[in-house]
């Protein structure tokens, strides 16, 4: 594929994008205005959020497709950034374990990305894991506070494992060498981001439609069997139906959709008992009515490692 038709091949996906985030939009403020007359509305309200939402990581999607893969991976390191304070403020880290979170923020998290920038994809993989998950522990042993030491380290290495080392497997996909998908990686994540949480999306609605067997009533109420059976079925076929940008065939396509919808929907679980175990609704409040990055990222910080890993396994040289 030659430049032209490389930026064609962009420009298609994100028209493509955009175009439904405008209908999706138009689609909201009309039941809004017909159903809600301007007043509170819980299901639209949440429908409308999501949307909004959505043309946050769109536009973030917009940045990675046109920017080249240094920007992608700076992206991914910001938002790895911010993820990771929303982690440790709803954890409420004590004062004796502040120099861990400075490694953690300032030594660990940027060598994660600089190792992906500069295509060392042995290192990458088992920095955080092994160096990481061993130079905690032992950084914080400098501290005076003795209590709770090993529930204290178990959340900050958690923290680091989810925020840093799984979202970090989305930039790295830049770095697979696929025989005849040359120059064309970034679409990888293109393809992950638009079926995962294509899939949170589609979940939500299918379960507002026809939802009644929760799945987890106390974690997520929200979340149903039908809603997980018609949500991954939809974001199945979307993914199939867009085999084209990636190195799949339709039915690989397809296949692949499944796997991390169903493992990214286990991620949102994961993620909600974690809140509910802090007291909170959500990780925070950078995007206005819909929660934090980690609000937005749950998902996809379970399916990327493991998309990774497939792609890798039976697709990379």
């Amino acid at each position: 594929m030659n430049d032209e038709s490389l930026l064609q091949t962009k420009q298609l996906l994100l028209a493509g994008a955009f175009s439904v985030l405008v209908v999706a939009s138009v689609v909201g403020a009309a039941l809004k205005l017909r159903f809600a007359r301007g007043r509170s509305h819980t299901v639209i309200d949440n429908l409308n959020s999501r949307i909004k939402a959505w043309w946050v990581m769109v536009l973030l999607l917009s940045v990675s497709l046109l920017a080249g893969p240094t920007v992608t991976v700076v992206l991914f390191a910001f938002m790895s950034f911010v993820a990771l304070r929303e982690y440790t403020t709803l954890c409420a880290t004590p004062p004796a374990d502040h120099t861990v979170l400075a490694v953690m923020f300032y030594a660990v998290l940027p060598l994660q990305y600089v190792l992906i920038l500069g295509g060392w994809e042995r290192l990458f993989e088992v920095f955080i894991p092994v160096v990481a998950f061993l130079l905690l522990p032992i950084v914080a042993c400098i501290g005076t506070d003795r209590d709770r030491f090993l529930g204290r380290i178990a959340t900050l290495q958690w923290g680091v494992m989810v925020c840093v080392y799984c979202l970090s497997f989305l930039p790295a996909l830049l770095a697979l060498d696929i025989a005849g998908f040359e120059g064309r990686n970034v679409f990888l994540i293109a393809w992950l981001v638009i079926v995962v949480q294509g899939g949170d999306v589609l979940q939500y609605i299918w379960g507002k439609l026809l939802g009644k067997r929760r799945i987890a009533p106390v974690l997520s109420p929200s979340k149903t069997l039908e809603g997980l059976v018609g949500g991954v079925a939809t974001a199945t076929l979307l993914g199939a139906s867009l085999y084209w940008v990636t190195p799949f065939t339709p039915l690989q396509s397809g296949l692949m959709s499944l796997l991390v919808c169903l493992v990214g929907f286990g991620g949102g679980l994961v993620m909600s008992a974690i809140k509910r175990d802090r007291g909170v609704k959500d990780w925070g409040t950078i995007i206005e009515g819909h929660g934090g990055m980690l609000d937005r990222l749950d998902s996809l910080v379970f399916a990327a490692p493991v998309f990774y890993l497939a792609v890798r396994h039976w697709w990379a040289r």
